[in-house]
């Protein structure tokens, strides 16, 4: 397998700042990884910029790193809404990630771009499905004429009433029909959603665009429960050529909001580098033995 291995910048600092960049690219390329995926999650266009793009991507380019980028939704700013204005919102955030990706160099940019992220009060309401269904069909239009890739990730049900299975995926990006829309698995939502790791990626095949490995309790990977060799035997099975990236994180480095909003109660981790390093190791090795 010859996939470009990222890593989430959340592993080694928790912002997007110029200090928090000067932190992460460096590092991320020390560990040998070939790629960095930010999250935009405090970037909205109704807020003064956090991020350097410029700057940003000037280090991404001297340490010889790619650049993909991941957000969720915002309570109000939700494409998965029935009001109106809260849809309209949400799509101008999910226009405004597509330009700050494509202003870093990156051309992809995923996550749960469908719907706000946190638990869901109640289920999805047909109105609120179709206004996911055109809101990311008008901006995939959008970002196809700068040559990027939307990523629906699925996520577990604590995190969205949108998508949490591959079958969920699968028909939402069939309703949207665009090429530039591709399925994400992640595997600690998989982990809780799914039966297996398997037969998801079977069932999505040519339509995986971007891979998560984290473990299921999101901490160093091999010291949980989550089978890996059988996720990446699935991958090599359908030939799947594009980034898998590393996500972990521990209230060491994401920052308390952060950390709430994604239930990181304890510290899994303090070294980021050596975490990091070890992840590098063993995603490699899991695909040298496929």
């Amino acid at each position: 397998m010859d996939n470009l291995l990222g890593v989430h910048a959340l592993v080694f600092s928790g912002g997007t700042q110029p200090e928090d960049v000067a932190r992460i690219v460096p590092r991320a390329a020390a560990a040998g990884y070939g790629l960095v995926e930010f999250s935009l999650h405090d970037c909205r266009p109704d807020a003064a910029p956090v991020i350097d793009t410029a700057g940003t991507r000037a280090l991404l380019e001297q340490h010889g790193l790619q650049v993909a980028a991941s957000r969720g939704l915002a309570v109000d700013a939700d494409v998965s809404s029935e009001d109106p204005a809260v849809v309209e919102r949400g799509v101008e955030l999910v226009r405004h990630s597509m330009q700050v990706t494509h202003e870093l160099g990156g051309r992809i940019v995923t996550g749960a771009l469908y719907s706000a992220f946190g638990k869901a009060g109640a289920p999805l309401t047909d109105q609120g499905r179709a206004n996911v269904v055109a809101s990311l069909r008008q901006v995939a239009g959008e970002a196809a004429e700068l040559g990027m890739t939307l990523g629906l990730e699925i996520c577990n049900r604590y995190e969205t009433n949108v998508l949490n299975t591959a079958a969920d995926a699968l028909r939402l990006a069939d309703d949207i029909g665009a090429d530039n829309v591709m399925i994400h698995l992640d595997t600690y939502h998989m982990n809780i959603e799914e039966t297996d790791l398997v037969s998801p990626v079977l069932a999505v095949g040519d339509r995986l665009g971007y891979v998560h490995v984290g473990e299921n309790h999101r901490g160093h990977l091999g010291g949980g429960h989550i089978d890996f060799p059988a996720f990446f035997r699935a991958l090599a099975s359908i030939e799947y050529a594009g980034p898998i990236t590393f996500e972990s994180f521990s209230d060491a480095v994401v920052m308390r909001s952060l950390s709430n909003d994604l239930a990181i109660w304890r510290t899994l981790w303090t070294d980021s580098d050596e975490l990091a390093a070890h992840a590098y190791a063993m995603i490699t090795g899991w695909q040298a033995a496929v």
